[in-house]
């Protein structure tokens, strides 16, 4: 990865922080607000050259989000799926409560209602694969769908990374990253990117950027480019021990339901042989709920809480894309209480295989009693 580096001889191979609010007029360069930093400029390169577009870089992956819902006109019509990410589907339902805009929620898998949305959404968020159910979007189909004009087409790419996946290569009007998981990669920032290959809607981001203080910290932007150049090699092993990991969870006789984009027993596993490049590091599970003691009803979820107090090389915590593996029950979480109750969600990290599933396999059966 050369983008994002220095090219004069002499200068240094990577870009520094610039922690710099203002510059010396007559440089080109005057607030960092409106016109960036050397640092921010490193991180979007990086990501624009990975996602094959031009990126712009914000304070967190839902700043990225809140610019693209920023584009849309009065009583626009939004469109995301039922399965979503908790904020964004915040954001979605604040605005329609304010009268911006109205929400609908389709089934990610139900590629001919997207179809069919197009005609009349201003604003299609695409999140592929989902979190946490991994359901994965038939990009192919829904991107190059006739739409309404100047309607958006936004997936967020943040499961899969521009390695497995290139939204706006398949017709995709922003493809947005949550750089604070896989770009980043090790739990230490809070950083968003969104790319784009429309120009008058990258000036439109950048402007949404500037009215909105929406810019990246000079450390974050500088930590989130150092990640990036590794994100090939930690993608790489993590997706190879999710792979095993899914599999012997789908074997489990505690575990009821395992959902992995790889595996032949998923929904969407046939899509996700076509619009993937690799079938990523996140895996969503249902425990047994007449498991662990009890009669099973409150769904399983005194077990799953269970299992991840027991966990010891996983971390118990929420995010993912890390260095370091970390699992939780999302339907703890406030705006997922629709998801089973003993659904745990596991991001993968680079650890040895056979010690994460060792870990694993000694909680679920340490809470099962």
């Amino acid at each position: 990865m050369t983008a994002g580096r220095g090219t004069e001889p002499g200068s240094p191979l990577n870009v520094p922080l610039v922690p710099a609010s203002n510059f010396i007029i007559g440089t080109g360069r005057g607030y960092s607000r409106g016109e960036g930093t050397p640092t921010w400029e490193a991180l979007e390169a990086l990501v624009g050259g990975l996602e094959a577009g031009r990126s712009v870089a914000f304070a967190s992956g839902m700043a990225a989000a809140a610019a693209i819902f920023d584009q849309l006109p009065a009583d626009a019509v939004v469109v995301l799926p039922t399965d979503c990410y908790q904020g964004v589907a915040g954001v979605a339902a604040a605005g329609a409560a304010k009268g911006r805009w109205t929400v609908t929620r389709l089934d990610i898998a139900d590629t001919a209602a997207w179809v069919d949305a197009c005609r009349a959404a201003d604003l299609l968020w695409l999140e592929s694969p989902t979190n946490p159910l991994l359901t994965v979007a038939d990009l192919g189909a829904v991107c190059t769908a006739p739409r309404k004009a100047g309607a958006i087409v936004a997936v967020d790419n943040t499961f899969a990374t521009p390695l497995n996946q290139q939204p706006l290569a398949f017709g995709a009007t922003v493809s947005l990253q949550s750089a604070t998981k896989f770009i980043g990669g090790h739990s230490d920032l809070l950083a968003g990117v969104v790319s784009t290959t429309d120009d008058a809607l990258f000036d439109a981001l950048v402007l949404s950027r500037t009215l909105n203080g929406a810019t990246p910290g000079t450390l974050e932007a500088y930590l989130a480019t150092r990640g990036a150049r590794t994100l090939a090699v930690r993608l790489r092993q993590a997706q190879a021990s999710a792979g095993v990991l899914a599999e012997r969870l789908q074997a489990h006789d505690l575990v009821s339901l395992v959902r992995y984009p790889g595996l032949a027993s998923h929904p969407t596993h046939e899509v996700a042989k076509r619009v993937l490049n690799g079938f990523g590091s996140m895996i969503s599970f249902d425990l047994r709920a007449d498991a662990g003691g009890g009669a099973g009803d409150d769904g399983g979820a005194a077990f799953a809480d269970r299992v991840c107090r027991s966990v010891g090389l996983i971390r118990h915590a929420t995010s993912l894309g890390s260095v370091e593996s970390t699992m939780e029950r999302r339907a703890a979480v406030h705006g997922q209480e629709h998801l089973p109750p003993s659904l745990l969600r596991l991001s993968v990290g680079i650890e040895d295989v056979e010690d994460l599933w060792d870990d694993l396999d000694r909680a679920i059966l340490s809470a099962a009693g």
